[in-house]
């Protein structure tokens, strides 16, 4: 049974001390998360675990200013491996997951036209996280680069600062949105029906979306921190990723 699980949506004020652990993750991990702590608390019943969510490169930034994380999970590799070049973070990035894009529609959509859909008289905004500071983001702009409509769809586009504020505006406020697919296997996303609201992202328009963990110095010394690390990159971890419709590394 979990003892606490705390899911804070800014910067966390406790460090690391005795068995609780506060761990910066990416935005599209959050829908994974619950099952992941599940998991996690059946072997380590004791530990105490504070979530921060937000998008990868706003975790960074808050790490490199001294936040006291124990442990990044980010949306791609670039993050963690600054980290681990400035010296803050003290395990070399590994791999947990591969993410995936899809596209996203409160109303039936014909998602065999692929990218050229955005483009339609039809289409009149498109939420996309930000480029900027999130690597989903970064990677939809790539799909539309790539695709060659990117130029004619900026007007289009409302930045969402993390994936899941954009999938907040995707369900709320647009036509459309490209999102984490991972966000589609929550419960909350039930209504959503693939093929009718939503589908994949032909993932040759972007570049694999490898994501990085790490230790960072504030979880140096602690064996909780270690033992959720190696459970990110266990078997039972793993199998629930998968289910999220993640890739494994």
């Amino acid at each position: 049974m979990i003892k606490r699980i705390v899911i804070v949506m800014g910067m966390a004020l406790s460090m690391v001390s005795g068995g609780e652990i506060v761990i910066a993750v990416a935005a599209n991990v959050s829908y994974a998360m619950k099952p992941l702590l599940e998991a996690f608390a059946k072997t380590h019943p004791t530990t105490k675990v504070s979530v921060v969510l937000g998008s990868s490169g706003k975790l960074t930034a808050q790490i490199l200013h001294g936040a006291p994380y124990a442990l990044l999970l980010s949306a791609n590799m670039r993050y963690p491996q600054r980290l681990y070049e400035a010296g803050v973070a003290v395990s070399q990035p590994r791999v947990y997951a591969q993410g995936a894009l899809a596209y996203l529609s409160r109303t039936p959509r014909d998602f065999s036209q692929g990218m050229a859909l955005l483009d339609s008289k039809q289409i009149h905004k498109i939420a996309i996280a930000n480029p900027k500071t999130a690597p989903y983001g970064e990677a939809s702009r790539e799909a539309m680069e790539r695709s060659g409509c990117y130029a004619t769809l900026r007007e289009k586009l409302v930045f969402g600062e993390s994936i899941a504020q954009t999938v907040s505006y995707t369900i709320r406020a647009t036509d459309i949105g490209i999102i984490a697919k991972s966000s589609l296997y929550s419960p909350q996303m039930s209504a959503y029906q693939e093929g009718v609201h939503w589908a994949s992202v032909d993932p040759h328009l972007y570049t694999p979306i490898k994501q990085g963990i790490v230790i960072l110095k504030q979880g140096a010394k602690s064996p909780e921190v270690k033992a959720f690390y190696a459970f990110m990159l266990s078997p039972p971890a793993q199998t629930i990723l998968r289910r999220f419709g993640y890739l494994l590394p």
